[in-house]
């Protein structure tokens, strides 16, 4: 079955457009619930000589912090992440630590300072926006030989639109999952959003290079639109089947993995979603809207 994806753009462009909208407005209205690496903190290593990680994150609960952060290496030894806190609610965490879970062993402690959480965000706006700059370069040097209707830089720039729409609903996600259930965003989520637009690109490149294929054999009886729509009906089983493989793993990540992994995986389902909806019905159609306006 053909699907004409183009013809009815404007749906799909009225969809992310209302998500896209929704997404800034939460940010600006709640923003992101920074965790310690951005915001400082502590970084607690002990071994404790018995409990769970779940029983851990409990205890953390009821002494108070319930935005501590669990999570183990080996057997026995915790890694715990937790806001500020003074010398004396150190040692004082320590002997609620062994009362509560017989011998305990201090490992480390660190305290992360805020300046560093800064650099860690400076750094990865660095990389998504000089990622962006090159994948546009490489895109406009790549279709070079395909220069009508549509100029070969304006395919690299609805590949950026596209990864700028992927990342951002994820992010105004986290803004209102953060706001309402307590959601933090650290660098595991950064992590997240730079492995959300790396998947994106690719997956809007494979749509619009079969553009340019089918560009090479265009005839004049065809269309602009004709020729994206069929290039887009041709790309569409590839995308849905790497799409539903791909959240197979992460769904397994999510529902049975740890703690500590689920903000992670929940942040790459959401991106791996969009970014399979905005490949088909977002990029290419913005192409021929874009040929369409120009004219």
């Amino acid at each position: 079955m053909k699907l004409n994806i183009v013809k009815t753009r404007k749906i799909w462009f009225a969809i992310s457009s209302l998500l896209v909208v929704v997404s800034i407005l939460s940010l600006v209205v709640w923003r992101l619930n920074f965790g310690i690496d951005f915001t400082g903190g502590a970084l607690l290593d002990v071994r404790l000589e018995q409990g769970t990680v779940d029983e851990v994150r409990s205890f953390m609960n009821e002494q108070g912090y319930a935005d501590a952060r669990v999570q183990t290496s080996e057997p026995g030894e915790y890694l715990i992440r937790l806001g500020a806190i003074n010398e004396e609610q150190h040692q004082a965490l320590l002997t609620e630590l062994a009362e509560s879970f017989g011998y305990t062993e201090e490992v480390k402690f660190d305290y992360v300072g805020p300046v560093v959480g800064q650099e860690l965000a400076k750094k990865a706006i660095y990389a998504i926006v000089l990622c962006l700059v090159l994948i546009m370069l490489y895109i406009t040097w790549a279709f070079r030989h395909v220069s009508a209707p549509v100029k070969s830089w304006k395919y690299g720039a609805v590949t950026i639109l596209a990864a700028f729409h992927n990342v951002l609903i994820p992010v105004g996600v986290f803004s209102v999952l953060g706001h309402f259930f307590g959601y933090q965003v650290d660098s595991a989520f950064i992590a997240a959003i730079l492995t959300i637009l790396g998947y994106s690109i690719n997956d809007t490149i494979v749509a619009i290079d079969r553009i340019r294929e089918n560009l090479h054999d265009w005839s004049s009886s065809d269309s602009y639109e004709e020729v994206v729509n069929r290039s887009l009906n041709q790309t569409m089983t590839r995308s849905i089947n790497t799409t539903v493989t791909v959240l197979f793993a992460l769904l397994a990540v999510l529902f049975f993995g740890g703690e500590t992994t689920k903000a992670f995986a929940l942040a790459l389902t959401i991106g791996v979603l969009v970014s399979a909806y905005a490949s088909i019905f977002i990029a290419a159609p913005l192409l021929v809207e874009w040929e369409k306006r120009s004219k």
